[in-house]
């Protein structure tokens, strides 16, 4: 049985209370350095601004390539940043992507988790949303805050495998926080968080 298309996108919302003091972003942000080795670039151009992203792909290597597949397709090409979850002041997460569409969505990979990958849910972490472990296909979240409840944690009871994580946004965070405060709308699968204005993507390529 197909499961309903946002079903297979949500992210869970027990995200911590937010810190008591969250740093302000640089009014003027620099331009990010080189990758590091073991790192993959790729640029979000937006409706709302440029957004630039480090994938781990020695660390991650799975859901890097599943991204980049959506990205070397074209496959991100037009599609909407549609979700936000604003929990506090600069925490919270925002989701873009595929939404299932045909044409558009591939087949779901094998989940990885953090414990194996060392790559974690903080501050401007790029994550691939799912809902059962192995169910993830073309829908992503960047987060604003550290958010370790995002990880996996074997001591936990259920489904504890967490959300892969596999980058982080190297510049244009103030980009995701503008977006993060976007007004929503009442109605939608996700009540009170879907986007009034979704944010388009004009293009998702990688950086030489």
């Amino acid at each position: 049985m197909i499961l309903p298309i946002l079903a297979l996108l949500a992210m869970r919302q027990d995200v911590p209370p937010p810190p008591k003091a969250s740093p302000a972003p640089a009014s003027t942000p620099l331009p990010a350095p080189a990758p590091a080795p073991g790192m993959v670039r790729v640029a979000l151009v937006t409706g709302g601004g440029r957004i630039v992203l480090d994938l781990e792909k020695d660390r991650a290597p799975v859901t890097t390539a599943n991204f980049l597949r959506y990205v070397d397709g074209h496959r991100l090409d037009g599609t909407v940043f549609y979700r936000t979850v604003k929990v506090a002041p600069r925490f919270g997460f925002v989701q873009f992507g595929v939404q299932n569409a045909p044409g558009r969505v591939l087949p779901p990979i094998v989940h990885e988790p953090s414990t194996p990958t060392g790559v974690t849910h903080m501050d401007g972490a790029i994550s691939v949303a799912r809902l059962a472990p192995g169910s993830a296909r073309g829908d992503f979240t960047i987060n604003l805050g550290d958010q370790p409840s995002l990880d996996a944690d074997p001591t936990q009871p259920g489904d504890n495998a967490g959300y892969a994580a596999f980058g982080h946004v190297v510049e244009g965070l103030d980009v995701v926080e503008r977006i993060l405060d976007s007004a929503t709308s009442a109605g939608g699968t996700f009540k009170g968080e879907m986007l009034a204005e979704p944010v388009r993507i004009v293009s998702a390529r990688r950086v030489p």
